[in-house]
C-alpha cells in the first residue's frame, strides 16, 4: 500500500536527519525562531460573516495523480490564494512523494507574517516529535495528524506534544475507528478525508456518516474531492466549517478567481 510506502521512507529519511541536525538542535534552533502563532481555531470556525473557511493547499504532486502543476512557485501561489480570500495555506512538506519542501512553509509563513486571518498548516505524515519541532522552526501554525498512520497512544502524545508547543492539530480521519481515536484524545479540529489512503477512491457521503458523531463544539474540516460551490454549500448544510482544496486549486489558470468563486463572493 502507498501509505505503507511513505511512512516506511519518512523513517528512513527521519533517520538521515537526526544524524545531520540533532534533536537538541532543533529545540535550540525553536528559541531562535521568532514568530507569533496565529489564532488556528478563530481562522477555520464557520461564522455568519465568513461561513465558508477555505484551506487552500500548495501541492505539486501527490502519488495517485504524478505532477499536477508544472509551472510551481510556491510562494506566488500562496500569495494569489490570500488575495482570493483563503482562511488557511496547506503547504505539502513531504519530499519524496509530493514534492514538497519545508522551505516552502517557511516562505510561506514569512510572507503572511503580519496577516492574522491566515493561518499555515505542515501537510505530511508526522510520525514523530522531531517532525514538530521541525514544523516550529520553519514556522507553522498547525500540522497535521493523520489517524491512520498512529496509534491512539502514538497520537495523543504527538498531539500533546504539538500543543505544549504552541501549535495546533489538524486529525485527519477516514473512517468511524479514525474518528473514535480523534475523539478519544479530545481533538478540537477533526479533517474528514473523503479519499481513502489505501486504494485513492473516494466515498463524498463520509461527512454524512461521520458529522452526526462528532461533538458540536469540534471543528469539523472535509478533505479531497472538493471542486464547486454547490458541493462546499451542502457540506456547510451539515456542520462543516472548513473545507481543504488542493488539487482543483493546483490545475487552474487563475488561482485567485477560483478561490474567490468557491469562497462564495
Amino acid at each position: 500500500m502507498i501509505l505503507d510506502d511513505i511512512v516506511h521512507k519518512t523513517k528512513l529519511e527521519l533517520q538521515d536527519k537526526k544524524i545531520k541536525v540533532s534533536y537538541e538542535e532543533l529545540e535550540n534552533k525553536i528559541k531562535n525562531t521568532k514568530y507569533k502563532i496565529k489564532d488556528v481555531k478563530k481562522a477555520l470556525k464557520s461564522s455568519k460573516q465568513d461561513p465558508y473557511k477555505l484551506i487552500a493547499e500548495v501541492k505539486k504532486a501527490s502519488p495517485s495523480k504524478g505532477l499536477i502543476r508544472e509551472d510551481f512557485h510556491p510562494l506566488k501561489i500562496a500569495k494569489d490564494y490570500k488575495i482570493g480570500g483563503a482562511n488557511a495555506i496547506s503547504v505539502l512538506t513531504e519530499e519524496h512523494f509530493f514534492l514538497g519542501h519545508l522551505d516552502y512553509m517557511r516562505n510561506i509563513s514569512k510572507e503572511l507574517e503580519d496577516d492574522e486571518l491566515c493561518v499555515v498548516l505542515r501537510k505530511d505524515f508526522i510520525i514523530d516529535e522531531y517532525q514538530i519541532l521541525e514544523a516550529k522552526v520553519h514556522r507553522a501554525d498547525f500540522i497535521l495528524l493523520i489517524a491512520k498512520c498512529l496509534s491512539t497512544k502514538e497520537m495523543e502524545e504527538l498531539y500533546n506534544f504539538a500543543i505544549n508547543l504552541g501549535l495546533e492539530v489538524l486529525v485527519e480521519v477516514h473512517n468511524q475507528g479514525d474518528l473514535e481515536k480523534a475523539l478519544k484524545i479530545d481533538a478540537n479540529i477533526i479533517g474528514i478525508n473523503h479519499r481513502n489512503l489505501e486504494d485513492f477512491s473516494m466515498n463524498m457521503k463520509l461527512c454524512e456518516e461521520l458529522i452526526p458523531l462528532i461533538p458540536e463544539n469540534k471543528i469539523k474540516v472535509a478533505e479531497s474531492g472538493i471542486d464547486n460551490i454547490e458541493t462546499i454549500k451542502y457540506l456547510h448544510s451539515i456542520k462543516v466549517d472548513a473545507f481543504l482544496i488542493g488539487e482543483h486549486f493546483m490545475r487552474q489558470d487563475d488561482i485567485i478567481k477560483e478561490v474567490t468563486k468557491l469562497k462564495g463572493f
